[in-house]
């Protein structure tokens, strides 16, 4: 589905529906997706992107891309760029430049001037534990600050002081004065400014206070004017601080914040910090690991942008929350890979089979479709020799009941070729199987063998103008359902030691010798793949498995 496909409405574009035709809306629909830049985006995010983009596009507005920037010890220019390529991927163009909450830090520091001005903000000198303590609990209200009452003048010149770097990190801080008895405990006089002596990735040394993310937000908002500031759910008990700072300054434009459940994926792990810990301990091999939820992961891994913005309409957009089964993500990208991948063979575990009255030297070009049920992709040329390659998983010296594939003395037919039968297993010198001597029937292309029936299809390359690649397997890098819900464990111990196996020496089509990194391909009978980048030291041809044919992940539970 495209990126501007209406289906049916969620609530947040119901609700907006009814702004406009009650006349509480007028004017352009402007959203906003206002990642931190500290960490990869992964999968909950594109549920973001999709629905504050989307929005804006269901209703001809805008929407911007704002880094919320206030935390410059976590950030990086790396995840800022990092985070553009993926919106760009998933198909979605921001409005104008790319927007920084650091733009406006001086915009920031003058309302916080204004707050003080109105004897609604103080500097208080509690230490952190010292304000824990203060804070309370949620049966207990908290204390007030000896310093809540200060002078404004007093508070006036610390600040400044404050920004001047008077005063050491940690020092002071400057507080909201709400109520310090409120029961949700955002309101209790949050702070508003911290002292931080960290370069900043936009604006150099220029500040050593920065302000804090739920002072930061609603101004950016309102100074870019954001009609619609969408949030998940866990920003629900922090919209009253939201609405308190908007109600107490002058901003230019009111937004209006509205909650909505985050993306739950089971057998996954969505919290930046803990994807962080497994690039820097090494369990995985950087953020765009193909096992990673990291979206850049999936792009390597071979997922789609169309199939991850179908996905993201799948699930829709609610307040219910709960949690979605990995099943229905990879359902949407068999869906689209299904639709669009050229086929292709792929002998994993080479078995060399030579067929002893097929000419020495001779080679024959079977056409076989690009796409079965899309002739407009095509044919391709695949060539047929006497020495070939099969699986070795296709052939069983005693095969079990019910056995559709090689075995002695029993014929399969060659996917797209002749029929063959097996007449003698060569061994080498340890008793392992090497080679396979089988006969072909050259009458049997395209047309049914007369007086016997092939034991099933197998797949196969030709031994002489095969290319050979390396194939990783790639499979859920956790094995338990909620890998973190286990408070008193560690969700690394949920680690899948079977999330990836590397299979060397397996064989492809020739033609794959130039597959394009921006295509994906159905291995037949084997699963969708996707071609990583090279091996730098040799050039090989590496083939990521982005997803299996079918959901073998059902049928072990």
């Amino acid at each position: 589905m495209s990126a501007d496909s209406k289906k049916a409405h969620n609530f947040i574009e119901s609700l907006i529906k009814d702004e406009i035709s009650s006349g509480k809306h007028t004017g352009k629909v402007v959203t906003r997706f206002p990642p931190e830049p500290n960490g990869y985006l992964h999968v909950g995010h594109a549920k973001s992107i999709c629905l504050n983009f989307g929005i804006a596009q269901s209703f001809g507005g805008e929407c911007n891309l704002r880094f919320d920037d206030t935390n410059p010890e976590k950030e990086s220019q790396e995840y800022i760029d990092a985070i553009r390529a993926d919106v760009h991927w998933l198909g979605f163009e921001w409005a104008g430049e790319v927007r920084y909450a650091s733009d406006y830090f001086d915009a920031i520091y003058d309302f916080a001037v204004e707050l003080i001005e109105q004897g609604k903000a103080y500097v208080c000198s509690l230490s952190a534990d010292q304000m824990a303590e203060y804070r309370g609990t949620l049966k207990q209200p908290g204390k007030h600050s000896p310093d809540r009452d200060r002078p404004v003048d007093e508070s006036l010149a610390l600040f400044r002081e404050m920004r001047e770097g008077k005063f050491a990190d940690g020092e002071l801080v400057l507080r909201a004065k709400i109520d310090m008895a409120s029961p949700n405990m955002n309101l209790r006089d949050p702070i508003l400014y911290r002292i931080r002596r960290a370069e900043h990735h936009q604006t150099g040394n220029k500040w050593c206070i920065y302000p804090m993310y739920d002072f930061t937000h609603p101004i950016s908002d309102a100074l870019e004017g954001i009609t619609h500031s969408l949030c998940t759910l866990e920003f629900e008990d922090h919209r009253p601080l939201y609405d308190w700072v908007l109600d107490n300054i002058t901003p230019p434009a009111r937004p209006h914040q509205t909650e909505f459940a985050r993306l739950n994926l089971n057998y996954t792990i969505t919290s930046k910090r803990k994807l962080k810990r497994l690039v820097d301990e090494g369990f995985v091999d950087g953020w765009n690991d193909p096992r990673m939820p990291t979206i850049s992961g999936m792009r390597r891994r071979g997922y789609t942008p169309e199939s991850i913005r179908n996905f993201c309409d799948m699930i829709g957009v609610n307040r219910a929350g709960g949690t979605v089964d990995m099943g229905m993500l990879e359902f949407a990208i068999r869906e689209d890979l299904n639709a669009r991948a050229p086929r292709a063979m792929c002998v994993m575990r080479p078995l060399k089979v030579t067929l002893t009255n097929y000419p020495e030297g001779q080679t024959e070009t079977l056409t076989l479709p690009v796409h079965p049920q899309n002739e407009a992709m095509g044919t391709r040329d695949v060539p047929w020799t006497r020495t070939l390659y099969i699986d070795r998983e296709d052939f069983a010296e005693e095969p079990p009941r019910k056995w559709k594939r090689l075995a002695p003395d029993q014929a399969v037919r060659l996917r797209g070729g002749y029929v063959m039968t097996c007449r003698e297993v060569v061994r080498d010198d340890t008793g392992n199987i090497v080679e396979l001597k089988c006969e072909y029937d050259a009458d049997t292309l395209g047309v049914n063998p007369q007086g016997y029936k092939p034991n099933g299809v197998i797949h196969w390359v030709s031994a002489t103008d095969s290319v050979e690649a390396d194939i990783n397997l790639y499979d859920r890098l956790f094995n338990h359902e909620s890998p973190d819900s286990d408070k008193e464990g560690d969700f690394i111990d949920h680690l899948n030691p079977d999330s990836l196996s590397t299979i060397t020496g397996a064989r492809v089509e020739k033609s794959l010798a130039t597959a394009r990194t921006d295509l994906p391909y159905q291995f037949e009978r084997e699963g969708y793949f996707f071609l990583d980048q090279p091996a730098p030291e040799s050039g090989r041809l590496i083939f990521n498995r982005t997803v299996t044919l079918r959901d073998s992940w059902a049928k072990a539970k």
